[in-house]
């Protein structure tokens, strides 16, 4: 009897320690390297307590004290994030996903499968259901929460058949005058051999010039990662939204990194050229609005996320509705064309560009002046 209650007592440690393990494990998944402060704070408050139920001495103040630091010192980090730091927010493990928005915002949704063609991609989702009290086509990259989804879906990078599956379901919408929803989180569309063969850039493409010209209302949404034509392919509507900390880039920082410097290692480097953040493409009018997230990410309060997300589909819904269709077309087509110009003009306005005009300038200034004294120099030879 003694010997089996030592046991039973060792086991019951064990699972207390893997337990112990277990939540040390999640806990570290929640903190970015950037957060260090954070963690000192939980800690502390952690340790404080165990102590007030150990001892039955009252911490409380201690801890609302510890509290209102920590959250003064996550509106220092987060209002400070560079661009890398965004990267990471944005691929966070524990980041709302499209499962999410979907359990947690649409009504009644039923979902649609296949492109009639090859197959039925996991990487993108469509389907029916309502947000608020509207109707829609609901059509979102799907990342994958363990691994075993992370794998059926590829990681969230679709293949041709995935875009072919989207742009059916966004004419069967069309017929039926249902708005489209994108929710886009993607690190770019998947570039293996099969998904080049089966026409993945014709794909992608195909989608840009149909969804430019589909008579209903588009709003896409940057839910987490904006890769390159992957997300394009689903992100061509008549607003263009991001969560504050994602990011929606040409090509990933590490891709770029790779091109230009031939050293992933240079990916932080990278980030910072490209502008890839709600705030900087704002700036840039590459895109239309920028939700908020939550004091400290996403990750850390999904709720409140949808629910903004939420709040911003149904709003702008509204308005889109109210517009003459033709008219709605019309503005599209102009979003889609005026692309860069105001880009252009912004870069424009940098100090470093203008020196580099001024010496362009200056050099022109000279060549006249070269020209017309070889010109007298001849003239007097003659």
């Amino acid at each position: 009897m003694l010997c089996s209650k030592k046991l039973t007592r060792t086991f019951q440690a064990l699972i207390i320690e893997v337990g112990i393990m277990a939540i040390n494990k999640t806990n570290e998944v929640d903190y970015l390297e950037f957060e260090g402060k954070i963690i000192e704070y939980d800690t502390q408050m952690t340790e404080l307590q165990q102590l007030s139920s150990r001892k039955g001495i009252n911490y409380a103040e201690e801890i609302r004290r510890l509290q209102k630091k920590q959250v003064t010192e996550f509106k220092n980090i987060y209002s400070n994030l560079n661009p890398w730091q965004t990267v990471k927010v944005a691929r966070h493990p524990k980041r709302p996903l499209l499962g999410d928005y979907i359990e947690l915002m649409v009504k009644d949704f039923r979902q649609m499968h296949g492109d009639r063609a090859f197959g039925d991609d996991q990487a993108i989702v469509t389907g029916l259901g309502q947000i608020g009290r509207e109707k829609v086509m609901l059509i979102g990259q799907n990342k994958g929460r363990t691994t075993k989804e992370k794998i059926a879906c590829n990681f969230g990078c679709p293949n041709p058949e995935g875009y072919r599956k989207a742009l059916l379901k966004m004419k069967f919408a069309q017929k039926f005058n249902l708005p489209i929803v994108t929710l886009i989180d993607t690190p770019g569309a998947y570039p293996g051999i099969g998904a080049e063969e089966r026409g993945q850039a014709q794909a992608i493409a195909l989608n840009l010039m149909e969804m430019s010209q589909l008579k209903v209302p588009i709003i896409c949404i940057c839910i987490g990662e904006g890769g390159s034509g992957g997300a394009l392919g689903i992100g061509v509507g008549d607003r263009m939204a991001m969560l504050q900390f994602s990011y929606y880039s040409v090509i990933s920082p590490e891709g770029c990194a790779g091109i230009l410097w031939r050293d992933g290692s240079q990916a932080e480097l990278a980030a910072t050229a490209l502008k890839l953040t709600s705030r900087e493409l704002h700036k840039l009018n590459l895109i239309d609005d920028v939700i908020t997230e939550p004091l400290g990410g996403a990750h850390r309060n999904i709720h409140d996320t949808v629910y903004n997300v939420e709040q911003y589909i149904i709003k702008t819904l509204k308005t889109l509705k109210k517009m003459d269709i033709n008219t709605l077309i019309e503005k599209r087509y102009e979003k889609i064309r005026s692309i860069g110009s105001n880009a252009v003009t912004t870069k424009l306005e940098s100090e470093d560009i203008r020196k580099k005009s001024d010496k362009i300038k200056s050099l022109i200034k000279e060549i006249p002046s070269k020209s017309k004294s070889s010109t007298t120099t001849s003239a007097a030879n003659v």
